[in-house]
């Protein structure tokens, strides 16, 4: 196993920015590269502890979803080797967790589908029987199956900030409103790029659930991003369906009622709940065993939905 990246640090590319786990550099005009560290955060704080080999996992995973829903819809990828734009003596920091990707305009808002019932989506079906303003059946019970997958879109929060679940009316006006220059230029509008956002991600929602399924993973629920070029043509970015995108729970421990166990930050998030800690930043510290634990659980889940080993 090799030794854990919290932050990279590349000198041969300009660096643009850092996020809660990945750190973007520019590489030219059309293109980016995009490292995945071992970060990881909860309740949208950065905790000071990486977990080692988890921005790895956390590529493998993107590019074989990238991969397998290519038919869907365009994605990010390149194709690009991310160990021949940085010089000799940083591509060990790129090897096996970094990709060159197209720049795009990220729509300004989260794609998140939900095929059960957990989570905020939980916590606003108890409220007002509904999620993001849809209406669902009565009777409804923790982690319940839903009758079928819905959209339920959010804001994107900057760091340390939480996102907010919107109606898919604030989706589309957020996008005429964000994307405006690119949609004029393409002919297109903000309701309808949101619109074509819901189909392909409830499409590439389905698609991924019936293929996990048959590993014995119920996919949960999801978040998804997208991007434009500029001719308006919509695709796939960020990552896909990932332990820090997405709820996956084996399917031989799901009941109906109860909180199942999973192979995401859950296993972060319960550890920390039995701190006396205001989840403001900083994080705390993570023992060993919670670090190898969730290592564990990420790593389990890649190689059961790719049905390959997983070596870093």
């Amino acid at each position: 196993m090799t030794e854990a990246l919290f932050e990279s640090t590349i000198t041969s590319r300009p660096l643009l920015g850092r996020g809660k786990v990945r750190d973007i550099y520019a590489i030219d005009a059309d293109k980016l590269l995009i490292v995945t560290s071992d970060r990881i955060s909860a309740f949208d704080v950065i905790l000071p502890d990486p977990v080692p080999g988890k921005g790895k996992v956390l590529t493998r995973l993107a590019c074989f979803w990238f991969e397998r829903l290519a038919g869907i819809i365009p994605n990010q990828l390149t194709g690009i080797d991310p160990e021949t734009v940085v010089v000799a003596a940083e591509r060990s920091q790129v090897r096996g967790r970094a990709l060159v990707v197209r720049r795009l305009r990220p729509l300004p808002i989260e794609a998140v589908v939900r095929g059960y019932l957990i989570g905020s989506g939980w916590t606003d079906y108890q409220a007002s029987g509904s999620v993001c303003g849809i209406p669902l059946p009565a009777g409804l019970q923790l982690a319940s199956r839903l009758p079928q997958p819905i959209f339920t879109p959010a804001t994107k929060a900057a760091i340390g900030d939480h996102d907010e679940n919107v109606s898919f009316e604030r989706a589309q006006a957020d996008c005429a409103s964000v994307l405006a220059d690119l949609l004029a230029a393409s002919a297109r509008s903000g309701a309808e790029i949101a619109t074509q956002a819901r189909a392909a991600a409830i499409q590439l929602y389905t698609t991924a659930a019936r293929h996990a399924a048959a590993r014995g993973i119920i996919i949960a629920d999801t978040k998804f991003e997208f991007g434009l070029d500029a001719s308006g043509t919509l695709h796939l970015i960020d990552e896909a369906l990932t332990p820090d995108s997405s709820r996956f729970w084996p399917a031989d421990a799901y009941r109906e009622g109860h909180n199942p166990p999973s192979y995401d930050k859950q296993y972060v998030r319960d550890y920390l709940e039995t701190l006396d800690w205001n989840k403001q930043a900083p994080g705390p510290h993570l023992p060993p065993a919670v670090l190898a634990g969730t290592r564990a659980k990420y790593v389990e889940a890649c190689e059961r939905l790719t049905g390959e080993s997983f070596v870093d």
